[in-house]
Order: structure tokens, then sequence, then C-alpha cells
């Protein structure tokens, strides 16, 4: 049975072995489920005075956007 060397023959090839890069390991892959009309959190400029209308009647401004943009779409389509 042979006998391996205390140091390497090579350093360099050796050092180099060391900070090769590792093989990434993929996750797995999770689909969310669907959910119908669910609502996502975005991020949307808009000019201020547009803003200004729909926050005058007060709280619930964002659902009277969320119905004037589905009444622009229906009315598109």
């Amino acid at each position: 049975m042979a006998t391996t060397p205390r140091r390497p023959s090579n350093p360099k090839d050796a050092a180099e072995a060391l900070f090769k890069p590792a093989k990434k390991v993929t996750a797995p892959v999770f689909e969310r489920p669907v959910i119908r009309n669910a609502k996502e959190l975005v991020s949307l400029k808009i000019d201020s005075d547009i803003l200004a209308h729909f926050q005058t009647d007060g709280p619930g401004w964002q659902d009277r956007i969320n119905d004037a943009l589905r009444a622009a779409v229906n009315e598109a389509t």
C-alpha cells in the first residue's frame, strides 16, 4: 500500500483545488397555489392630484383606486 506524502507534490495545484467553486445545490421550486382575486402589494407612482382625489373621501382610497382601475379594464375589453 502506497503512503501519501504529508505535503502535496505541487502546492499550487493543491491551493487551486481548494478555491475551485463548489457545485451549487439548487433548491426545489415550490409554486404558490393560485388564489383567485388575491390582492398583491405593489409600489405605484401616481400624480399627486390623482392621489388627493381618491384620498378626499377618507379611508378606503386604495379600494377606490382598485375599483376605478377595474372599471377601466372592463371598459377596454
